[in-house]
């Protein structure tokens, strides 16, 4: 018997964040692991447009849930949404639905923030740091609470290389500073934002770090774990191989590569690239909860979730020549590309600027093509400049992260529990992941049907000869214009050429006498 799954039968769980990447696939486990589960309550706010019952039910057609869905039908009936706001005092909850989480919830999943690394830092303080605090004063009031899980990153505290499994101190005093950005004007706090993020690359790890702080001062008596996984990537094996349906991280480095609008990438060939499954990090969760619930340590424990010190994988491995991106995507599965399919996804080391990298991109990728689809693609390619920008931080550079408490956490789990809840990276063969993550990004952002591989193979043989035949046009152009102004230049191509005529007639020949 499963000793974790058998806890979660029968509790009340509170989820927020359950509408993001992570959440959906945090309450896709619980149902279908714990059948028996009470209650499942999802704080969810109205966004773009949409009430919240309505973000519920686009969510619950989402194809996660089909294993769940099959196993059991009525699902959704254990799933109650309750509007909230955690930017807002009280988190905006009705007094009646406050009143029933208070008497109701045994576990808290705590899973929302804003993960946009330049988010305004008024915002991000609202959502990551100060909804936090106010999640913490409601679950205080919880008459039932067990255990109150918190999702943190791994780069929380970036700013040192060997990162253990304990809060370190804030990088600002958490209060001071929520009342300094309420009276200041917003463009002056944009002004104030690089001086206050001090060593911090962006403002969600910056408040990441705070968050933690907060959590340790003000927890009373509540049982606390925090969970720091490193750069969230597709499924491992549940709930389907390579599911995935968000577009940051690595996700859209992918698909850029495999469009052919990515060329190269600003990463340190040797660093490691610390990509986490997202179900690895669900396991993770979900055996934390049970532990911290069961267990009751006397201190917040700390999870690093990641793969850096256990499994190591580097940017190299992944996309230099002949790398895992350039088989996978240009070779074993192309798919239908806008443009021309890059040669490979080549990685190039660190001390390449911000101006070369722009340039590289644009001219690399609107060469071969016409004018009116190099103004159609500008805006994808500053958005993915922008972006890779964004990652240059991540993917230059290493850190130690220590996995006590997670080995720790391995060993209190039985055979069953470690087979239901596998959180161990150690058995994780990236070449295979990999594929799996290219394929599931093709199928499941992408909407692409796997059944037109073999075309689109075809299709990238043929651009590859219509690129090819375009450069060789090219240097023949440049050459006779710019360079066979002497004779030896011109001795020098006609030999060339007629090297190239008894190479083609060679191999005529030697096919004809094959055949």
């Amino acid at each position: 018997m499963s000793s974790v799954s058998a806890f979660y039968n029968g509790k009340t769980i509170l989820i927020t964040g359950a509408t993001g990447f992570m959440g959906k696939v945090l309450v896709e486990k619980l149902l279908r692991s714990s059948p028996e589960v009470k209650a499942v309550y999802i704080l969810v706010r109205p966004k773009a447009g949409q009430s919240m019952q309505e973000r519920v039910a686009n969510m619950l057609k989402c194809k996660v849930f089909d294993r769940v869905r099959e196993d059991c039908p009525n699902f959704h009936e254990k799933i109650k949404p309750i509007n909230a706001e955690l930017t807002q005092p009280k988190l905006a909850i009705s007094a009646e639905d406050e009143e029933e989480l208070l008497t109701r919830v045994n576990i808290v999943f705590h899973c929302a923030a804003t993960v946009r690394f330049d988010e305004p830092l008024k915002h991000a303080l609202q959502l990551n740091a100060m909804g936090t605090q106010r999640l913490l004063e409601l679950a205080r009031q919880m008459q039932n609470l067990e255990a109150f899980i918190h999702i943190s990153t791994a780069y929380a505290n970036c700013i040192r290389k060997c990162i253990d499994e304990v809060i370190y101190p804030p990088p600002a005093e958490p209060k001071k500073l929520f009342d300094l950005v309420e009276w200041l004007d917003e463009s002056i706090i944009q002004d104030i934002t690089p001086k206050l993020l001090g060593a911090w690359p962006n403002t969600y790890t910056y408040t990441k770090a705070l968050s933690e702080y907060l959590i340790q001062q003000e927890r009373g008596n509540l049982n606390i774990a925090i969970i720091r996984p490193s750069i969230v990537g597709a499924s491992w094996h549940e709930p389907f191989p390579g599911w995935i349906d968000s577009f940051n991280g690595t996700s859209g480095i992918f698909i850029a590569a495999g469009k052919g609008i990515l060329r190269t990438v600003l990463a340190n060939n040797e660093a490691v690239a610390d990509m986490i499954p997202v179900d690895v990090a669900i396991n993770l969760t979900l055996a934390a909860g049970w532990y911290t619930a069961v267990h009751r340590p006397k201190n917040t424990l700390v999870f690093n979730c990641t793969t850096g010190g256990i499994n190591p994988f580097f940017w190299g491995e992944m996309g230099m020549p002949q790398g895992l991106i350039d088989h996978i995507l240009f070779h074993h599965s192309p798919g239908k590309g806008e443009g021309f399919p890059a040669d490979c996804w080549k990685t190039q080391p660190a001390f390449r600027t911000s101006d070369l990298l722009w340039l590289f991109h644009r001219s690399k990728t609107f060469a071969p093509l016409m004018l009116p689809l190099c103004f159609r693609m500008m805006k994808i390619i500053n958005r993915l400049h922008k972006s890779m920008m964004l990652l240059q931080y991540f993917s230059t550079q290493s850190w130690d992260w220590s996995s006590d408490n997670m080995n720790m956490l391995m060993s209190h789990l039985n055979t069953e529990d470690k087979k239901l809840y596998n959180f161990d990276v150690r058995q994780l063969h990236w070449s295979e992941y990999i594929e799996s993550y290219c394929l599931g990004a093709k199928k499941y952002l992408l909407n692409e049907d796997m059944a037109g591989i073999p075309a689109a193979k075809q299709h990238l043989r043929k651009l590859r000869n219509i690129r090819y035949a375009f450069n060789t046009t090219l240097l023949v152009i440049i050459w006779r214009i710019f360079i066979a102004r002497s004779q030896m230049a011109r001795n020098i191509w006609y030999f060339v050429v007629s090297l190239c005529y008894k190479f083609l007639s060679y191999f005529r020949a030697s096919s004809t006498l094959r055949h």
